[in-house]
């Protein structure tokens, strides 16, 4: 059964890859892959030889060298669409949001610290070698969901616009945040017995409690998309969490170094290493961390502009 698994994840992933890559090849191009695009297919393809070797050294960082190769990749492919791309237009908020993507993890392995949903295994005795091996693998997280995000959008998968806007109030934005202030918290006062089985909450908390701040502040937010009958970055993001999930999953599968999952909810029914539901929680994790960015970025640029009022 467990065989028949990684048989149906594989399956899965291939129809994912074979149809971006039609898709791919039906959308005009703007330019030819830059050169950071072919460096990036050259490292997946060899780490992944390397990884068949059985190279020490791969089989520990595997992860973190798919992942860097998957990002120049799939930016390159961006850049190949559109002309412009993140890492090729802006390479400064990029290494931004490369640096961002490690303290806003460590909020959910702080949360794992109690619901235990998740560990590791096969990391390297050494503590510094283990924690470049951490920072690394987690700096490309954050990096890895927008990209795959821009590709879908740059590769008109999704409409850009929904028939009918979302009419919302104020009250309804407080009432989002105060749902989030929940959801957030109830899995960490609970027995943890029963905190188990609601990390689910956490990964959609923060959406509710940060997006209407980020609407009530001005900035980038999924509710005034919605309102403004706008879905395309939201459905971009919902597809991106299910593809990253996707190959986050089969990469870790043959890694040395990788984490295992002690999610309670159907244990045993598994592709790679994630038990099924836990793939519901892909897409809500990609949403959220377009939500905790623009939430961060947007409260570092205000404390910034207060810092230098304040010296003037």
């Amino acid at each position: 059964m467990a065989n028949g698994h990684i048989v149906a994840g594989i399956i899965l992933l291939a129809l994912c890859v074979a149809f971006l890559v039609a898709r791919f090849a039906r959308v005009p191009k703007r330019t030819k892959l830059p050169w950071w695009g072919w460096i990036g297919l050259t490292e997946i393809v060899l780490v992944e030889m390397l990884l068949f070797l059985r190279i020490p050294w791969v089989t520990t960082f595997f992860t973190p060298l798919a992942w860097t190769g998957y990002l120049l990749f799939s930016d390159g492919l961006v850049w190949s669409l559109r002309g412009e791309s993140r890492l090729g237009a802006m390479p400064r908020s990029f290494l931004a949001l490369a640096f961002c993507s490690v303290p806003l993890w460590l909020v959910f392995e702080a949360y794992n610290l109690r619901l235990a949903n998740w560990t590791y295994t096969g990391l390297p005795e050494n503590l510094l070698v283990r924690s470049i091996g951490y920072t690394w693998s987690f700096a490309t997280i954050w990096p890895a969901i927008f990209e795959t995000a821009d590709l879908l959008r740059a590769l008109a998968v999704f409409p850009k616009s929904s028939s009918r806007p979302l009419v919302l109030n104020r009250a309804s934005h407080w009432g989002f945040a105060l749902a989030g202030v929940i959801c957030v918290t109830v899995p960490v006062v609970v027995p943890v017995q029963v905190g188990q089985y609601l990390f689910g909450a956490v990964w959609l908390g923060f959406i509710l409690l940060l997006d209407p701040v980020n609407h009530r502040w001005g900035e980038r937010s999924l509710l005034r998309d919605l309102e403004s009958g706008r879905v395309a970055t939201l459905l971009a993001l919902l597809g991106s969490g299910l593809g990253c999930g996707l190959l986050w999953e089969f990469w870790n599968y043959w890694a040395e170094a990788k984490w295992l999952y002690t999610f309670p909810i159907w244990p045993e029914s598994k592709i790679f290493e994630m038990p099924l539901p836990g793939y519901l929680g892909f897409p809500v994790f990609a949403v959220e961390c377009f939500v905790m960015y623009e939430f961060l970025r947007t409260l570092w640029n205000r404390l910034s502009r207060s810092s230098m009022a304040g010296r003037l």
